[in-house]
């Protein structure tokens, strides 16, 4: 599969030609110049041939994040098999678009010139012939002009096999989201597990702002990692930006399977870190607490006692989540972290057989029964079966589904925990009306008797 790189100064509509191509909003579009910053990658397909593509942060002037966001561009260009360099046809060539023209002779790799924001067809393109890459393709990305013109010259490139490409993995990778609040060191983590400076850290708050994913593998078990923008309460939202970051790591826990919430252990379990992981277990994903920068930390046993009663009190839907103490800049226990995600992950796809699952209804009636009905008896539970998993999913039938109390329900769920060793996941239990086969029947008349 070939790679391209689509790179460019900030704010000449890199990203709304990522999503384009892509036929999927996924990268962050906003008018305030430089809001991408990590490189997010996608497969994409042109013509009728997949290919990856790598959205990367807007070239500037070389501030401190600039460049750690021209670096990451770089290795994206490193990566690349040929690449879209974007222009803005609304305004005169920069001294930025003459350093970076410069800087793709220097690679050898195919480079196409794309104009971007050509509405009008009396826009002229020549003056970008000065740029010495080729011939310049005007388009409008955001109206979808010029872009099918492009995509004819690119297709035969991507057609093109390479002989050491790499066959994909039958496996299915597990999906993993990391969440939390700003600068609780979300990034640095990702960037242990993959042994390099992928993600752009640093001190200040909210560095990242796309959910980026990026493909790992952990002991030859396929993960699709993705790093998210940290999460704040809503009401200290101010910024519209802040905000549309917010929904990608919303989505991002939509679509993952694992999450892992870390808590910065020097803060650990505020109100908007319960409130994040209540989210996660509403959505019905197996959750992973792992407390960051646990090797700064001193007194150990009482902050992790602090942690396990504050989450026993506050999320007592799912008991038992694994909470891992971690250090994402040194690697403490990120190995006990990776084996408590995947025994949760298995846990989440549990499937019990239905003649274990009656078995265990018939006993837990006999230790607590069930409460009377309105009319005096107790409430009949006849059948128990699992319909899905992920999460694990019950159906108990029952003939009064109404008289059945939340705390009975809590009973039984706590008891399927102990029983099948379900501690930590998110776990459901619906009651459906079993129908009574001679309810609603008319009666037949009955035969007279000859005298």
């Amino acid at each position: 599969m070939k790679t391209i790189a689509i790179v460019g100064r900030t704010n000449v509509g890199k990203s709304t030609l990522f999503n384009k191509l892509c036929h999927k909003k996924l990268a962050i579009v906003h008018d305030r110049p430089g809001v991408t910053r990590d490189r997010k990658e996608a497969e994409a397909i042109i013509g009728k041939t997949p290919v990856r593509l790598i959205d990367t942060a807007g070239l500037e002037n070389l501030t401190s994040l600039a460049k750690a966001m021209w670096q990451q561009t770089q290795l994206a260009i490193a990566e690349a098999d040929f690449i879209f360099a974007v222009v803005d046809g609304r305004s005169e060539i920069s001294a930025l678009d003459r350093q970076l023209a410069k800087d793709l002779h220097k690679t050898g790799k195919p480079v196409f010139l794309i104009v971007n924001k050509c509405e009008t067809q009396n826009q002229t393109v020549n003056d970008f012939y000065q740029l010495g890459l080729g011939e310049p393709f005007p388009i409008s990305a955001e109206h979808n002009l010029g872009i099918k013109e492009l995509l004819a010259t690119v297709e035969p490139l991507c057609k093109q096999k390479d002989s050491n490409e790499e066959k994909t993995s039958a496996t299915r990778p597990l999906k993993l989201a990391i969440v939390g609040r700003p600068n609780v060191g979300k990034s640095t983590l990702i960037n242990h597990f993959l042994q390099q400076e992928r993600l752009l850290t640093g001190p200040e708050a909210g560095v990242t702002r796309d959910a980026i994913t990026i493909p790992w593998t952990w002991q030859g078990k396929p993960i699709l990692l993705t790093d998210t923008a940290g999460l704040r309460k809503y009401g200290k939202i101010d910024d519209e930006l802040e905000r549309i970051c917010g929904y990608g790591t919303k989505n991002a826990i939509d679509f993952a399977e694992v999450v892992v919430l870390v808590l910065d252990a020097t803060q650990p379990m505020e109100r908007q870190d319960l409130a994040i992981a209540s989210t996660v277990l509403q959505e019905g994903r197996a959750l992973v607490i792992a407390c960051n920068k646990w090797d700064i930390i001193k007194n150990r046993t009482e902050t992790l006692k602090e942690i396990k009663e504050k989450m026993q009190t506050s999320l007592q839907q799912v008991k038992g989540i694994p909470v891992v103490p971690i250090s994402g800049k040194s690697g403490l226990n990120l190995d006990l972290l990776l084996k408590n995600i995947f025994n949760v992950y298995e846990l989440w796809n549990k499937r019990i057989p239905t003649h274990k699952l009656n078995t265990f209804l018939d006993e837990i009636k006999q230790a607590h029964p069930t409460p009377l009905a309105r009319n005096g008896k107790r409430v009949p539970m006849k059948y128990m079966t699992q319909v899905n998993t992920r999460p694990p999913t019950f159906v108990i039938f029952t003939s009064n589904p109404d008289s059945l109390p939340d705390s009975y329900m809590r009973y039984i769920s706590n008891g399927l925990r102990k029983t099948f060793g379900m501690e930590g996941v998110p776990i459901r239990i619906h009651l459906r009306k079993r129908e009574n086969p001679y309810e609603n029947k008319q009666q037949k008349p009955e035969r007279k008797r000859k005298p």
